[in-house]
Parts: C-alpha cells; sequence; structure tokens
C-alpha cells in the first residue's frame, strides 16, 4: 500500500463548536477542505496504529462521499480496521454504543445533527473518543491548531468500497468492515428496558403511539425497536427512510419543525395517546402527551423522579447532571433523593468524565438531549423507551404524570427564544455589552422584578479539575427566576442567540398558566438588560420552545 502526501494549505475557520465543525455544504466540497480537517484529527492521535476506528453518520448529503475519503485517509494513517454502518448510517447513540462495544480506537461521525440537509444544507463532522463520546476540548483545540498550520494530507488509491453490503473487505492493510447499524444499539436498549412489558402496552387497543423519524437517522432504528421487536402496529414510525435532504424538512423535534406531530396528539378524532420524534442524527428528542408537550427539562426531572420503574436503573442513581442553561427542575428530584446534581456548560463532552468517573447516571440537556451511562453522547429513541417504560407500569397517560411531577415538585415554568440568522458581530457585541454590565445589573429593576446577582458561568470540572469560562451570561432573579443568555455553536451561518427563560411556581392553581404568559416578564427584562432589539432588529424570537 503506497501512501500518497498531497500537498494543501490552511484554511480558516475550522475550529470545532460544542459539536464539531459544522458548515454549510458547499463549503466542506471545496477541495481540500474535508481532507484538511480530517488530517489534523489523525495527526493529533496517538497510537491508532493498527487499531480500530467507528465510522459512519446520519445520511445526509455528502455523507457517502466523506465516508470514502476517510476511508482512505484511515488506511494511510495506519488504522487496521474500520467499522462502518451499512448504507454509511449511524445514529450517534449507536456510534457512542459501537464504540464501546468494541472497544475501538474512537469513532469519526458526520452529522449536523437537527440543521438542515440537502446540497444547499449544512454537513458536520466530529471525533469521538475510545469511552464513546465527543471529545474534549483540549483535544478539539489541539485539531483546530494543527489546521492552521497544515501543509499535506495521506491518502491511498482505491476504489469506492460498496457501503450497501455487510461483509468485510480491504483498502490496502486496512480490513473495512460493513456492519448493521442497528444490531448493536437494539440489543443494548432491550438490556435497558423491561421490553415484555412495553409491548404489552404497545398492544393493548386504548393505546396508540407515533413516532415522526423525520426522515432522519432514527427511521431504521425505530423501526426495528418498535414495529419489529416490541410489536407495535405498521404504521406506528412516520417518516421512517432517512433522506440526504430529510425531505426538505428540519430536522429538529421540537413544536415548530415536528408541528405535524403536535397537531395529531392535539386531535381528539387521531387516536394517538403518545408522540415522539428525533432529529436528525438520533441524539435529541421531543416527548408529547395529549395536547400536551413535555418540556425536555421536565422530562429529565421526571425521568429521574421515576427510575425505581427502570431495570437498569432501579437500584439507584448514583447523580444526575444536567447544563447550565436547562431547568431547575431536575434539581429538586436529586434534592429529595439525596444524590448530587451537578451543572455543567453546554455540550455532551462535559457530562463525559462524570459518567466515566461513576458520579452521575442521568444528564440531559434542554435542547432536547437527555441520555444515561449506557453510552456517552444523548440518545432519543433511549428517552422515548424510558417513557414508554414509565407508562406501561404507572398505566397514566404522560401529561398526568408531568402534573403530578409538578404537583409533587413544583413547576419550573421554562422556555427557549431561538433568534437565529444575527449577524456574528451583533451577537457579540451583545453579549460583550452585556458582559460589561454585569457589575452594575444587581440591585436594579425592570417592573418589579429585582436581579439578585448576574455572572457569566465558568465550570471546574470536578474529576479533571479542567476550567470552562464564558459559558453563558446568567440574570438571576430574587424569587429564583433566571435569564440565561448564549451564542449557539452549532449553526452554519451568523449566529443564534439563544435566550432561556425560567420562573419556579410552588402553587399548583397556576400551574395551568400558559408557559409564555407567565414567562412575559421575564421576556420584557431580557429585551432590556440585552437590549436584543436594539442591537440585533429583532423585536421576536424566530423559534420558541
Amino acid at each position: 500500500m503506497q501512501v500518497i502526501s498531497v500537498p494543501s494549505t490552511p484554511f480558516s475557520g475550522q475550529k470545532p463548536g460544542t459539536s464539531g465543525l459544522r458548515k454549510k455544504v458547499t463549503v466542506f466540497r471545496q477541495a481540500r477542505y474535508l481532507e484538511n480537517f480530517v488530517q489534523a484529527i489523525f495527526d493529533t492521535l496517538s497510537g491508532q496504529q493498527g487499531q480500530t476506528l467507528v465510522l459512519g453518520g446520519d445520511g445526509r448529503y455528502y455523507n457517502d462521499v466523506a465516508i470514502q475519503t476517510i476511508l482512505r485517509m484511515a488506511a494511510a494513517t495506519g488504522f487496521g480496521r474500520v467499522l462502518v454502518g451499512r448504507n454509511g448510517i449511524l445514529s450517534t447513540p449507536a456510534a457512542s454504543a459501537v464504540i464501546r462495544k468494541w472497544q475501538a480506537f474512537g469513532g469519526i461521525i458526520l452529522s449536523a445533527s437537527h440543521n438542515s440537509g440537502g446540497p444547499d444544507g449544512d454537513f458536520g463532522i466530529k471525533y469521538n473518543l475510545g469511552n464513546g463520546g465527543p471529545a474534549n476540548e483540549s483535544f478539539t483545540d489541539a485539531v483546530y491548531l494543527r489546521t492552521q498550520e497544515i501543509s499535506s494530507y495521506d491518502t491511498v488509491e482505491s476504489p469506492d468500497i460498496d457501503l450497501s453490503k455487510e461483509g468485510e473487505t480491504r483498502i490496502g492493510d486496512m480490513v473495512v468492515s460493513i456492519i448493521d447499524p442497528v444490531a448493536d444499539y437494539a440489543e443494548l436498549l432491550e438490556s435497558l428496558f423491561d421490553f415484555d412489558r412495553i409491548a404489552r402496552l404497545l398492544a393493548r387497543p386504548d393505546f396508540r403511539m407515533r413516532f415522526d423519524a423525520m426522515h432522519a437517522v432514527t427511521g431504521p432504528y425505530a423501526l426495528e425497536i418498535l414495529e419489529n421487536r416490541l410489536g407495535a402496529p405498521p404504521g406506528t414510525v412516520v417518516n421512517g427512510i432517512p433522506l440526504p435532504d430529510f425531505a426538505g424538512g428540519h430536522p429538529d423535534p421540537n413544536p415548530v419543525y415536528a408541528a405535524d406531530l403536535v397537531a395529531a396528539l392535539a386531535d381528539s378524532r387521531s387516536g394517538l395517546s403518545f408522540g415522539a420524534a428525533s432529529d436528525g442524527d438520533g441524539d435529541r428528542n421531543m416527548i408529547v402527551g395529549r395536547n400536551f408537550v413535555v418540556s425536555p427539562s421536565d422530562s429529565l426531572a421526571v425521568l429521574a423522579a421515576n427510575h425505581a420503574l427502570i431495570p437498569a436503573y432501579a437500584s439507584g442513581l448514583a447523580g444526575v447532571a444536567r447544563s447550565m442553561p436547562t431547568s431547575c427542575a431536575v434539581d429538586r428530584v436529586a434534592a429529595a433523593l439525596g444524590i448530587p446534581c451537578y451543572e455543567t456548560p453546554t455540550g455532551w463532552k462535559y457530562f463525559g468524565s462524570l459518567l466515566d468517573a461513576g458520579r452521575c447516571t442521568l444528564c440531559g440537556e434542554e435542547s432536547a438531549g437527555t441520555g444515561s451511562n449506557h453510552v456517552r453522547e444523548k440518545d432519543g429513541l433511549w428517552a422515548v423507551l424510558y417513557w414508554l417504560n414509565i407508562l406501561a407500569v404507572r398505566d397514566l397517560p404522560a401529561d398526568v404524570i408531568v402534573r403530578e411531577h409538578w404537583r409533587r415538585f413544583g413547576r419550573n415554568v421554562y422556555s427557549r427564544h431561538d433568534y437565529e440568522g444575527i449577524e456574528i458581530a451583533q451577537g457579540d457585541r451583545l453579549m460583550n455589552e452585556l458582559r460589561a454590565r454585569l457589575a452594575q445589573l444587581p440591585g436594579s429593576e425592570y417592573e418589579g422584578l429585582r436581579i439578585a446577582a448576574a455572572d457569566d458561568f465558568a465550570y471546574v470540572d470536578p474529576v479533571d479539575g479542567s476550567r470552562s469560562e464564558r459559558q453563558g451570561i446568567r440574570i438571576l432573579l430574587d424569587d429564583g427566576s433566571r435569564a440565561v443568555f448564549r451564542l449557539s455553536g452549532t449553526g452554519t451561518e451568523g449566529a443564534t442567540l439563544r435566550v432561556y427563560l425560567e420562573r419556579f411556581i410552588a402553587d399548583p392553581g397556576e400551574h395551568e398558566i400558559p408557559t409564555q404568559e407567565a414567562l412575559a416578564p421575564l421576556v420584557g427584562l431580557a429585551d432590556a438588560v440585552a437590549r436584543i432589539a436594539a442591537i440585533t432588529g429583532r423585536k421576536e424570537p424566530d423559534v420558541i420552545s
């Protein structure tokens, strides 16, 4: 096998965000762009010779081309074997499961998660470590530095691999194994939950569910697990065929982009009892009851409160963890259980050290991501099965379970307002001006709301001692309410300003106040404090979730 060194020059802007490098497909299709970033990953690694790499993605446009390129480069860098999902498919949690089961050296996941696909859509790539989780900041920082000095990349000459047929072939000395993308993951989930009890629930004539795969990666997984293994009626899974452009849709499981599912559960004529959806790469979820959308923050709290009903977690939880912008609902459950609750920056990689150290069992982010120590990624179908297991045992509708949870713990009314595609300069100006005013905000009032504290969240990892700064600006009020501001690192155009709003209501008599009505005073405060409209020209968010 002859390794070919191809001259190259650096591209600017190849700095990974919270979940890898995400850009438009047109950017990735530039000559040497993908190759430079992959070579930077391989140059940052050490000891990969003869080792196993896992490779796959969400099936979006350009995945198949990228996989062939990465296979040739993996052979050139000395990997001994690459496990590739059939047709290039591997959901993000499934990739983590495969890495962990086969003790792979690491994995490359091709996805832009919940972002749109197609020739003019988004593409992404990230590296996962041997624990199955996203690479930490020290690794991604080193990759970025390497991209800025790279002068060549290594590859080999080889015909394309047929990704549609399971089995083994070779590129030079490296074995390429095309594997069933679902089998290992489904086996893992079956070991966690009471499949017999869930199957009995799905067989009941008075219980009907719908799972919307949004023409994204979870289609094959949901069909195998829900319909084939659990016996849900044919047609339970809709939009189950992964398409390179997600059928022109936006594979983000929220009430805006999964509006059809929400409407179906609100229509009594549909006969549906329970609904769920997942995103582009299968790591996010949305849970919907009858005319009731469960917020991701409430979902995490409910899962923690009902852990004793689930076989894998019945012996107890070591702890729970949430990202800082996620509501404090799970904190109240942790306090009742007498277990630790960790508050981390946004990004699943921050949960990895806690999970590896055995400090927490369940973790979640407000952006529709929940998971546990079974893998090192958030996991959409895992969350759906967890909910089905709770429903099967408690024999109550999802909305009743949440309302009972509120009566016990109080309700953390919560919402996220996204201002998408704002100019990067505007976003930076807004955050910098807000940071400059933090010291003056405590003690000030806005229409009766008094600010108790304001800071720029910093996190010290309790396991390795690493410190992460500038992780989001928090405005904390006297009554326990919060407004949090972050610029998202998961988009590909401009910047997305995310504003997280939270208010705690203990009185059950006020639990049914509509979310946006309950948060209206906080919305006004957030705009006044951050000068959102003045700086961006936006008078309302693009997405409310």
